[in-house]
């Protein structure tokens, strides 16, 4: 069971995500952030139920909507958005972008611009893991998109073939794109397609991340006991399009309002724990924490400097000694 102050400990990194994908969102919109941005506001349970359940040496493959959860990971988060702005202060020096953020250091590996690339990256540290007898878990965020990728199923049977521990977390937030799942796939829920695997599998109120939490947390502990894979169903929805500034004119304006009004997943918490006693002045104080602290990561961003281009060829190829030998 979670205590009410690490609910409330939730609750600010759920606001805090909301609140840095809102920046991000506007600051791509001002052309402040170079390429694509994908955004996850609406998905914040997904990534912090998920990001909780986890322990700081999993290994950690997050999608191109988790900048929420890679925030979380432990790197320093100016750092993070920096490297979104494309800064030389970034994490990766402003090379990976939205979409690569990595840091090995938290055993955050990254994400691939290639769809469905991350779920075989994967099985990588999920099997040295499991031949070095240790019981760290391999946590790889998906989309329900990316379920359609030949190479999501390959890696599925072979970590239920290797019992590899990695735990697949989808977000099926409803569209690949500008297409309904329903017109993709012909089950119902998508998480059955882990039974011709044979791997256990759960659907889960993806905007609760209470529920979100404990169903990471079981699929960890089977994962570490050595008992194979797990595949997460998170049903939850994206409030904007498939990219900033994409208009989303194919979902009905009423679906929308829906997601947005009725099963916010901030707002879902924050019932739950005026409930249990947390007062408006406290939840009023959050957002102003939250409102200062990502604000002077988005300072920090702007006032960094950008890139040298005479440092374009830096750490493009790995360093390495080679070694002549007299024929």
């Amino acid at each position: 069971m979670l205590d009410v102050e690490t609910l409330k400990k939730m609750y600010y990194d759920m606001v805090f995500v909301r609140r840095f994908e809102d920046k991000v969102d506007e600051y791509s919109q001002k052309g402040f952030i170079p390429g694509f941005v994908h955004l996850g506001t609406g998905q914040e349970a997904v990534q912090v139920g998920s990001v909780y359940a986890l322990r700081p040496t999993d290994y950690k493959y997050p999608d191109h909507r988790c900048h929420g959860a890679i925030s979380l990971f432990g790197t320093d988060k100016k750092a993070v958005m920096a490297e979104i702005f494309g800064k030389a202060t970034g994490i990766n020096g402003g090379r990976g972008g939205s979409m690569h953020v990595t840091d090995l250091k938290v055993r955050n590996m990254g994400n691939n611009g290639i769809q469905g690339s991350n779920v075989v990256s994967a099985l990588g540290p999920a099997f040295y893991a499991r031949y070095k007898d240790e019981d760290d878990v391999t946590a790889v965020f998906m989309g329900d998109g990316t379920l359609g990728e030949g190479a999501c199923h390959e890696s599925i049977n072979l970590a239920a073939t290797w019992k590899l521990p990695v735990i697949y977390i989808l977000a099926n937030n409803e569209y690949a794109i500008a297409t309904h799942y329903s017109e993709a796939y012909n089950v119902k829920q998508l998480a059955t397609w882990a039974e011709g695997y044979n791997v256990p599998h759960e659907v889960v109120d993806g905007n609760d991340v209470i529920a979100v939490y404990e169903a990471v947390t079981r699929a960890a502990e089977h994962a570490r006991a050595g008992k194979g894979p797990v595949l997460l169903e998170l049903m939850t929805y994206r409030w904007q399009g498939h990219f900033a500034g994409d208009p989303a004119a194919y979902r009905p304006q009423e679906e929308v309002d829906d997601w947005i009004n009725n099963r916010c997943p901030i707002k879902r918490l924050r019932e739950h724990l005026a409930g249990q006693g947390m007062a408006d002045a406290e939840f009023d104080q959050v957002q102003a924490d939250v409102n200062a602290e990502v604000d002077a990561l988005v300072e920090f961003a702007m006032n960094s400097p950008d890139p040298k281009p005479e440092d374009a060829m830096l750490h493009v190829y790995a360093g390495r000694k080679v070694e002549v030998h007299d024929a």
